[in-house]
């Protein structure tokens, strides 16, 4: 059969088809994770909607599965096995009108933000610039902007996408309201999604960076971030981390081998009225490294300074119910007490219009939870894997009285698909795929059924 399909697709789209008998299968099947075991049965870099339709209809016809994949970073295994898996790379059309812009799925952060640089307008863009805008708004999307105004999903305005019959159509709140409210936030479980138009902000300007000091200061700083981002204005985006900076060249030598505390600030408005809001992480010891300035648009992705380029990444997520000074107590001394294959932990200040429910919310909901803690590694060698999925079990563990239960869908790895949605929106996301497809012919990076 698979053979069957390869020669189907061959002849009814016009990208490139790529199959496990090229010479380049093993470099195109990956996704940005690298460890994320992926074998399509093929890979399609579509040309057009019409290649996306083709690509559809061969798949309901040969009884498989099709997901769209722009570049990787939300991948599962779910997504790729055996699946025909699309990529968007010709498809990287911007349009703006006014406070309005229509991306295509091919289009990065990146791109989008710097076309939207000097305009006076802003998406909601997230922290690393290499993720494709559609993949990560449909799936929630948790911006440096959403505690002021909510997940990226909520700013989408029309969906246009393939349907699992291989229908083209413009999806509205109007035309579809089950539809339009399950594709934001419910993923790429409902159609093959070839355009969003979004709703911009109006913001003038960016302030802010990455500060960082050595870990001593770690128990006061982190209590001074708490403070700071549990009183700060809706404007106001703290992240704090801590970084096991390994001993190699690639690190800047006086921070080679030591864990260090960084605090990456984004502020939507005046330096002097972020620098006054922050006063309380200066008082407690002056940075050794980095500065805030104003952020171009085009930068705001190098805040976090989160790498780009595919990498053979670990990661697990949890929402916290607090973060005070007894769960920071418990946090440092689970990371500083002895070594450890964790590379960074993320501590994330939601809170603001993350939690706050507005007439007409998809699927992505809110955010109860006032923090996130992320933590990271790189499985270099063989064996890294499961030493790095006992640390992350044991910081889980350790810190289990402060934690939620659920997990962003945006940031979900191996999580059941009951952790990422609450029980009655998981109820109505089911109901809605088996009414819009139900041979379950589409098949996003969180299955919901």
């Amino acid at each position: 059969m698979t053979t069957d399909l390869i020669a189907h697709l061959r002849t009814t789209v016009h990208g490139s088809v790529v199959t496990p008998d090229d010479p380049s299968w093993d470099q195109e099947r990956l996704a940005w994770h690298l460890l994320v075991p992926q074998q399509p049965a093929a890979i399609v870099h579509v040309d057009g909607v019409e290649d996306i339709q083709a690509a559809v209809r061969a798949a309901g016809a040969f009884g498989v599965k099709v997901a769209a994949q722009p570049r990787g970073h939300g991948a599962t295994a779910d997504t790729a096995t055996g699946t025909i898996l699309l990529r968007f790379d010709r498809l990287r059309g911007i349009e703006r009108r006014d406070d309005v812009v229509r991306v295509e799925p091919g289009v990065q952060w990146r791109e989008l933000n710097a076309v939207l640089e000097g305009t006076g307008y802003t998406a909601l863009p997230g922290s690393n610039g290499d993720t494709s805008v559609i993949g990560y708004s449909v799936g929630g999307g948790l911006s440096w902007f959403s505690r002021k105004y909510g997940q990226a999903a909520h700013q989408i305005r029309a969906i246009d996408l393939v349907d699992a019959e291989g229908n083209h159509r413009t999806v509205t709140a109007d035309s579809d309201p089950d539809l339009f409210w399950a594709v934001r936030g419910g993923g790429g479980e409902f159609g093959i999604v070839t355009a969003l138009e979004l709703q911009l902000q109006a913001e003038e300007q960016v302030y802010g960076g990455r500060l960082i000091w050595p870990a001593e200061h770690g128990r006061e700083l982190l209590r001074a971030f708490a403070a700071v981002s549990d009183d700060a204005p809706e404007e106001l985006s703290v992240w704090a981390w801590l970084m096991n900076l390994p001993d190699v060249d690639l690190v800047p030598e006086p921070m080679r081998g030591r864990w260090w505390i960084a605090i990456d600030v984004a502020f939507l408005g005046d330096g002097d009225d972020a620098e006054k809001l922050l006063a309380p992480l200066y008082d407690v010891a002056a940075p050794a490294f980095g500065e805030l300035a104003v952020v171009p648009l085009g930068q705001v992705g190098s805040i976090a300074q989160e790498p780009e380029d595919p990498m053979p990444a670990m990661g697990r997520i949890r929402l916290l119910n607090e973060f005070g000074g007894e769960a920071i107590d418990t946090l440092l001394d689970l990371m500083l007490d002895g070594p450890t294959p964790i590379a960074m932990i993320e501590v994330r200040r939601l809170g603001g219009a993350f939690a706050r429910p507005r007439p007409g919310d998809g699927a992505a909901g809110v955010i109860e939870e006032p923090y996130l803690l992320l933590a990271g590694a790189l499985a270099m060698a063989p064996g890294d894997a499961d030493e790095i999925e006992n640390a992350f079990h044991n910081l889980h563990t350790g810190m289990g009285r402060f934690l939620s239960d659920r997990v962003p869908p945006n940031l979900a790895t191996v999580e059941p698909i009951e952790q990422l949605y609450p029980v009655e929106t998981l109820e109505r996301l089911r109901a809605i795929k088996r009414q819009v497809d139900p041979q379950d012919v589409i098949r996003g990076n969180h299955p919901v059924l």
